[in-house]
């Protein structure tokens, strides 16, 4: 197995020390080279840093205090959210946010055909398979990340701040890992696998 599948933890404390923009870069080139349905490639990447993150962070809180305040837009999630605002506590500590969109994806709260939605479907496992060459490249270079979704709770506030076209999948917070997690528990093969004759 690569090492960096079996070593890679997500990481929820960081050092301050700044992250190069050309280690940045071969991450980035490591998503890029990920499959994608049709060789789509329907990615984005945004990399906030100093006071563009800053900015970033106050319109994620301002979305998640909405959902609080019972003015909800995922109100089957609040399970959630209590998780969100340690998620922007990280996100702050983090030197580096990458911001994962797909140009050509509609928002979630828009009403889509079941061909957009298969469509969809296939943007979002390209989208992750890139995440995840760029989550393993971090790991070879000695760079915690973590893969972050609570963003989905300041949707329409993020939206508006980045100005960009498409859908807003989530983030990544990156930085030198200022902890050693354990491993966390993983289902076994018979959990997971049913072989067919």
């Amino acid at each position: 197995m690569i090492r960096e599948i079996a070593d890679r933890r997500s990481i929820r404390k960081y050092k301050p020390d700044e992250i190069s923009t050309e280690a940045i870069n071969k991450m980035i080139q490591s998503g890029r080279l990920a499959p994608s349905g049709k060789n789509k490639q329907p990615w984005k990447f945004l990399i906030y840093r100093k006071d563009a993150k800053r900015k970033f962070l106050l319109k994620m809180e301002e979305g998640i205090q909405r959902e609080l305040s019972g003015n909800s837009i995922l109100p089957d999630s609040g399970y959630g959210l209590p998780d969100a605002g340690n998620t922007l506590r990280i996100m702050r500590e983090a030197p580096v946010l990458i911001v994962v969109m797909n140009p050509y994806g509609k928002s979630p709260f828009e009403d889509i055909t079941a061909d957009e939605r298969v469509t969809e479907i296939v943007d979002s496992l390209s989208i992750g398979a890139a995440i995840q060459n760029m989550l393993l490249e971090a790991e070879r270079l000695g760079i915690g990340t973590l893969w972050i979704a609570n963003t989905c709770f300041a949707y329409p506030e993020l939206m508006e701040f980045i100005k960009e076209p498409g859908q807003l999948i989530g983030a990544v917070a990156l930085g030198y890992a200022d902890e050693v997690p354990r491993q966390r528990p993983r289902k076994t093969l018979d959990d997971i696998v049913e072989y067919h004759y």
